[in-house]
Formats: structure tokens, sequence, C-alpha cells
């Protein structure tokens, strides 16, 4: 609700680091720093260091935000990295509370549960941002004569598998934390997919 009135505040805090840092740095380097102090802040909660996560977590806001200030500072704003930002963050989004759940032991179809909506939550990154993209490229729903008003890459899960899924839900209540389980890492294959895809198309659709 507030980015809009603080992001011009972040470019011109941040502009002075980014600066100094040099064209020569990539910014998909910051982005993974960013993702990997996310990680890490996850991993400090999973062993109970709540104020090492603290810090780790402010780390990863501070090189998320400086990533993009870094890319329009040196004139390299590039589509494929604004879509690496986004779902590297969604995944880090996703994994602080599934660690804060597992450090507190909790039954595993919680747990498996829980690991199901981080990896819907991730998903819903790695194809609404991608369809974004290719519709702002003229390359979306129309051009591909969908029906959707929004282009929806396609992935290994999407709705008629999820019905089935639901179905065996509802039908099989006794392998519910392993259908949980197998759905998740199914719909984490989405994201993989997307990922690879998305490097290659958008690369050689800027022609680098």
């Amino acid at each position: 609700m507030f980015d809009r009135y603080f992001r011009s505040l972040k470019d011109r805090l941040l502009g002075p680091v980014a600066r100094a840092l040099g064209p020569r740095l990539p910014p998909d380097a910051i982005t993974w720093l960013a993702f990997a102090a996310g990680l890490s802040c996850a991993g400090a909660v999973l062993n109970g260091h709540l104020r090492a996560a603290l810090g780790l977590w402010l780390l990863n806001r501070l090189f998320d935000g400086l990533d993009g200030t870094h890319a329009r500072v040196h004139a390299r704003v590039s589509h494929l990295g604004a879509y690496l930002d986004i779902v590297l963050d969604f995944i880090v989004y996703a994994s602080i509370p599934v660690a804060f759940v597992v450090a507190a032991h909790q039954y595993d179809l919680a747990l498996a549960g829980v690991f199901l909506l981080a990896a819907f939550y991730v998903n819903a990154a790695s194809w609404m941002y991608l369809s974004a993209l290719l519709e702002a490229r003229r390359e979306g729903a129309a051009s591909r004569d969908e029906t959707t008003s929004a282009t929806i890459p396609a992935g290994i899960i999407a709705g008629t598998e999820t019905i089935v899924f639901y179905a065996l839900f509802f039908l099989l209540p006794a392998h519910q934390t392993t259908l949980f389980a197998l759905m998740a890492a199914l719909v984490m294959a989405n994201v993989a997919v997307r990922m690879v895809w998305a490097s290659r198309h958008l690369r050689r659709a800027a022609g680098r």
C-alpha cells in the first residue's frame, strides 16, 4: 500500500551506493545475494537464532531494494532481471514462515499443507509476473489465441490436475500427507520449468 510513496525515497538513499558499486557489477548478482540472505534467514529460524534471522531479513530487504536501483542507475534494467527478482522474492517470502512452522515441530500433515501453500504462493509469482511481461511484449493471450484475458504459461500442474488432486484429498484421507507433498513438489516443478523457459525466451527476445 505504501510502496509508491517510498520507492523514490529508496532510490535517493541507495543511488549513491549503486554508483559506488559501479556499472560492472551485474544487478542479478545483487538479486542472488538477496536470495542467499533470505534463505539464510530461514535457516537461522530453523536453528532458533531469531536475532540473527532478523538481521538477515533486513539484509535481504536491503539487497532487494538495491538491485533495482543499481539497474536503473547504470541503465541495466531488463525483463529477465525483473522476473528473476520477483520469483526469488516469493521463494524467500514462502520459506521463512515454513521455517517457523518446521521449527515448531508441527504434525506431518500440517507441515505438508504448509509446503503445499508455499508452493502455490511461489508458483503464482512464477506465472503472474511472466504473464505480465509477455502481455507487455504483445506476446500474450491474443497472440497465442488463448481464451484467457492474460496468458498463463503452461506448467505441469494446472486446473485439471488441481481438480484431480483435490478429489483425491477427499477420497483418500489416509494418504493426505503424501498427496500434499507430491502436489507441492509438482507445483514447484512448474516454477523450475517456467524459470528455464523465461531465462531462454526473455534473453533471446532481448537479443542477448
